[in-house]
């Protein structure tokens, strides 16, 4: 454009034809936008040539190049020389002013030449206004931000989309959600349409404050309303229901994208990766690499880490092998987090020479070990009872000069405890605090674990006052720990106190908690049974039978709770259920379910997930209906593993035509695709050998509509390949060809 307006300048001269100021202003203003001021600047000088006058564009536009550059000593000395020369500045000269200060963050200076402006009779406009409201809100200034609106407002000039939308982000950003929502229905109210930029900053901070359901609302009621949702919005909502564990209507987006655009980008994947990683579904998760690839995206760093990190975590260790090397094979660097967990999850495989390699293959590579490396390394060392290495790695750090910080002392620490070394573990302990390293949480929970293996439940509950006068919170952990050394000693009653202790802090505890007063009330009953037969001079019989918890045990933890002023609550029976069912002590789970009901308690969604999967364990379909209906009459959300369990358990009871209704139930709400497929039909049913109906409930799937893609499609014919099942016998072969034909 610049090139092309200089050609017919040239071509007016070339031809005799004097140029009017308007072709000048032109000119300047077109390079003066794209900053080539000094040319402006002689084009200006030309005006005088021809006797002409400039105007306020002349100037404004001059000003405006100036401003870009970000040179605004000099747009200033326009200013001046302008008023100098009588020609009188407008509303766009000093909004063009004013955005330069702002952009430099000369906010206060920004302001002044507001209230300027406004002694010389120029009425600033709703843009002007807006530029030191923005401004102000990204410097944290949001109250004066909201008094300069009111101030716009007395002046008779009305808000605008953007300078809601300026409010809405600055007060998103400061954590002001709920002022910032009602700024939101201010705005429909006086019938301002909000734009993407104003939806983005709402539903990214919304989900940041874990307020999901109400981002999904603004995102449905965005679709809505005509505002087309970008790939950051989409980034955001997704990254917020994958934040919350909701990463199946997550998929659904996802899916949406796909068909409808904006196409996901690498960050869309990587959030679902990660999603999936976090609930440990990790064969999710490499589908969605593979889908990834299928459809152009490029996996990044993040993503190889990602899945690194994650299948080393759930101990699949050979995937997570896999992952490192093709991310060297696709020319990228593992980074220390790559190789920190790859050498951690051998260390928890109990493969510590192999992470030790590891070790020695990232200096070999000129990856340096940072301290989260070298303490994965002492970890695994120190759990193996190999103490003088991890020593020496300690001295391999400090020649590097990484100081070893809170967390290598407290894994030497836990190792040492573990071990039975405990008096030595309170030797790094006092050594830690002399180097000026403050213990943490973990190393105090460490040291009380080792002492109460060792039988000093008493010296453990003095360490606990005194982490707790240092500030320090126990957890779960630290108190089922010292709860645990108190029952081991037989001292039940304490045990309890130590439970009340725990729950009056707000220490939620676990089903370890519970399990452990339960082996406590178990002895005592054991012991009190004995005590009676040797008085009765009866032979003792003990049956292994006894070995396990029964309902009246869990009824006399309940009952002792109330005893000591700790009543049950919902959370308390939610843990036992699921605690019990996951032992496979299903009986008493149901026991419990009606003992909570009868005391006035409506069990809450993960009691009848637990009640669901284990009656589907047992085959005991009928049950498991029974129970998926209450789920569904209750409005509790239903994930796609309750149908996978539910419908493998039907097909194992032959009640195949109830399997596939129930199905076409789950067909009727919304899923992703390749979802349904990947969990229900590879995870599910041709893990049971039930290949007959997988295939039926494809078809079924692409019948409704619901049609996955080409990578999932590959990915059933490799599944069915792994069970000896050729796919050119069966319709998916005739179907892939048909696909790759089309793409």
């Amino acid at each position: 454009m610049v090139e092309g307006a200089r050609n017919l300048y040239k071509q007016m001269l070339n031809s005799g034809i004097q140029p009017s100021l308007l072709t000048f202003n032109t000119l300047i203003n077109i390079l003066s936008k794209k900053g080539k001021v000094r040319e402006a600047e002689l084009i200006l000088s030309q005006i005088f040539q021809y006797d002409l006058s400039p105007d306020v564009f002349t100037y404004t536009s001059l000003i405006l190049g100036h401003c870009r550059n970000r040179n605004l000593d000099l747009a200033f000395g326009v200013f001046d020389r302008m008023v100098k020369e009588g020609c009188d500045p407008n509303s766009v000269t000093y909004s063009t002013l004013i955005n330069g200060l702002c952009n430099e963050g000369r906010v206060d200076e920004a302001l002044d030449m507001l209230e300027e402006m406004i002694e010389k009779g120029i009425e600033p406009t709703v843009y002007t206004y807006t530029l030191p409201i923005t401004a102000l809100c990204a410097i944290e200034h949001e109250e004066e931000a909201i008094e300069l609106v009111a101030r716009m407002k007395k002046r008779g000039c009305h808000p605008n989309v953007q300078t809601y939308t300026a409010l809405i982000s600055g007060l998103s950003r400061l954590g002001k959600l709920e002022v910032a929502i009602g700024l939101y229905h201010k705005m429909l109210k006086e019938g301002l349409v909000p734009n993407t930029v104003t939806y983005n900053a709402l539903i990214n901070e919304l989900c940041v404050g874990g307020r999901f359901s109400t981002a999904l609302k603004i995102f449905h009621w965005m679709e809505g309303h005509g505002s087309l949702a970008n790939t950051q919005t989409y980034n955001e909502i997704i990254k917020g229901l994958c934040l919350g564990g909701d990463i199946e209507k997550a998929m659904v987006l996802f899916e949406k994208m796909l068909k409808m655009g904006p196409l996901p980008t690498v960050v869309t994947y990587n959030t679902l990766i990660n999603g999936y990683l976090t609930k440990g579904n990790v064969n999710n998760a490499a589908r969605l690499l593979d889908l990834m690839k299928e459809n152009g995206c490029e996996p990044d760093e993040w993503t190889y880490n990602e899945l690194v990190s994650g299948f080393s975590k759930w101990g699949k260790l050979e995937s997570a092998s896999f992952y490192f090397q093709e991310m060297v094979e696709c020319g990228l660097n593992p980074n220390p987090v790559s190789y920190t967990a790859l050498i951690d999850g051998h260390n928890k495989d109990g493969k510590v020479d192999i992470a030790l390699s590891l070790l020695e293959r990232m200096e070999e590579m000129g990856c340096n070990p940072n301290v989260e490396s070298y303490n994965a390394v002492i970890n695994g060392l120190s759990k193996e009872n190999r103490f003088s290495e991890a020593e020496k790695i300690c001295d391999k750090m400090a020649e590097q000069g990484l100081l070893p910080n809170v967390i290598t002392y407290t894994t030497l620490i836990d190792g040492l405890c573990r071990n039975g070394r405990t008096q030595f573990a309170f030797k790094i302990f006092h050594d830690m605090e002399k180097r000026k390293c403050l213990p943490n949480l973990y190393t105090y929970s460490s040291l009380i674990y080792g002492l109460c293996q060792e039988g000093k439940a008493d010296e453990a509950e003095m360490l606990l006052k005194e982490m707790e006068r240092k500030g320090l919170a126990p957890d779960e952990v630290t108190f089922t720990s010292l709860i645990d050394g108190f029952v081991v000693l037989g001292r039940i009653d304490h045990a309890f106190l130590l439970l009340r202790q725990m729950v009056d802090v707000g220490c939620k505890p676990n089903y370890r908690t519970y399990s452990v007063l339960l082996k406590g009330l178990q002895k005592e009953c054991l012991l009190l049974e004995e005590k009676v037969a040797v008085q009765h001079e009866a032979v003792y019989s003990f049956s292994p039978h006894e070995k396990d918890v029964n309902f009246e045990i869990v009824s006399n933890l309940l009952a002792r709770m109330s005893e000591i002023g700790c009543e049950p609550t919902l959370d308390t029976y939610s843990t036992l259920v699921s605690g019990l069912c996951r032992k496979g002590r299903f009986y008493e789970a149901e026991q419990l379910v009606k003992d909570m009901k009868e005391r006035g308690f409506c069990p809450d969604r993960e009691i009848y997930y637990s009640l669901l999967i284990a009656h589907c364990k047992n085959l005991e379909v009928d049950h498991a209906l029974k129970i998926f209906h209450s789920i569904e009459a209750k409005g509790f959300q239903l994930h796609l593993s309750i149908y996978r369990a539910l419908i493998c358990a039907l097909c194992k009871a032959g009640q195949v035509e109830e399997a596939q209704a129930l199905f076409d139930n789950m067909l009727e709400k919304e899923w992703n695709a390749d979802e349904i497929v990947w969990t229900v039909l590879v995870d599910g049913l041709l893990k049971e050998g039930e290949l007959d109906l997988c295939m039926k409930l494809l078809h079924i799937m692409e019948s409704k509509n619901f049609t996955p893609n080409i990578q999932t499609y590959v990915i059933l014919g490799r599944e069915l390949s792994r069970i000896g099942k050729s796919i050119e016998s069966e319709p998916l072969g005739d179907k892939l060809k048909v696909l790759k034909d089309s793409n």
